[in-house]
């Protein structure tokens, strides 16, 4: 059977991928610098993935993952945070006259969450909501065994599903996002607020304080980190029980750098779910866990896409 190649566009390195049929391990690999402030993006893509064709055999068709917001359908990237070469850009079509090849394109969160559904910890479910809390909140929903995509290809933004209308505004510009409240940024922000007031810490106010620094403070006991981390769970529990209302899935999977530390941020979110889902059915069965894949999800989802399409 043909190879599919896999792309990951991201903000600091893009990354191409080919794979047989039968195996998650790539054939190729490779990765270089997105230097998007620089000119010629589009052939350093054109370059990564001409670096990972194999030879001599057929390759069925090229997945891409991208940062939103992006057209799934027609192929446009709209506009790409930190990435101004490709706002409003017809990629999926140039790549497609480029490689003669049939090229699939979808949000990095979307695919991350597809390749968990295929290959990672929502294997065998066919339900499946995920998660990432990082920089941002992003995130995938698996319905039925079908990637929600929506009418627009703008389905599962779960980072902005308001949670407070009177809260901080989000990085979008809009007030009380859950990504205002529960991503790695959102919780330093927080935390030097608090400290602006004169709340007692073992933190500094550093303009460059991280959530990870926070972590290690609320390991060591600090009451203003544990707070921070405990407030981020708590609109973590509000959002994605409203998620359980509108997708009802069989497992909830969490990814991300700010999901790796455990009960800090979970204690509060279990209970925060746990009182606002409007009945207990949603909490039967329900798995909730981590995401396996790691750094490999993204080209594992854009495999996973290109996959789907082509109905390999």
């Amino acid at each position: 059977m043909p190879t599919i190649v896999a792309v990951d566009i991201g903000g600091t390195h893009m990354r191409a991928a080919s794979y047989s049929p039968d195996d998650v391990k790539p054939i190729k690999y490779q990765r270089i610098r997105t230097l998007a402030s620089e000119p010629g993006g589009f052939e350093r893509l054109t370059g990564v993935i001409e670096a990972v064709l194999p030879l001599g055999e057929s390759v069925a068709g090229i997945g891409i993952g991208s940062p939103g917001p992006l057209d799934p359908h027609t192929g446009y990237l709209l506009a790409p945070p930190n990435n101004p070469q490709f706002h409003n850009f017809p990629l999926g079509e140039k790549l497609s006259n480029h490689f003669g090849l049939q090229t699939f394109l979808d949000n990095d969160a979307n695919l991350a969450g597809l390749a968990e559904y295929r290959f990672g910890a929502g294997k065998g479910h066919s339900n499946v909501l995920y998660l990432t809390i990082s920089t941002g909140v992003g995130g995938g929903v698996i319905l039925a065994d079908k990637l929600l995509q929506g009418h627009h290809g703008l389905a599962a933004e779960l980072g902005h599903i308001i949670v407070d209308p009177n809260g901080p505004l989000c990085p979008c510009g809009f007030a009380g996002h859950l990504e205002a409240y529960s991503s790695g940024p959102a919780i330093a922000k927080y935390v030097l607020g608090e400290l602006g007031s004169g709340t007692k810490s073992v933190l500094k106010r550093d303009v460059n304080l991280s959530a990870k620094e926070i972590a290690e403070a609320a390991h060591q006991g600090d009451e203003l980190a544990i707070k921070a981390y405990q407030r981020a769970g708590e609109y973590l529990g509000i959002g994605v029980a409203t998620m359980l209302h509108s997708f009802d899935p069989s497992i909830v999977i969490f990814g991300g750098g700010v999901s790796q530390v455990g009960n800090l941020l979970f204690d509060s979110f279990h209970v925060s779910l746990k009182k606002r889902v409007f009945h207990p059915r949603y909490l039967e069965d329900l798995v909730i866990t981590t995401a396996q894949l790691g750094d490999d999800a993204g080209l594992l989802g854009a495999r996973a896409l290109a996959e789907m399409k082509l109905g390999l």
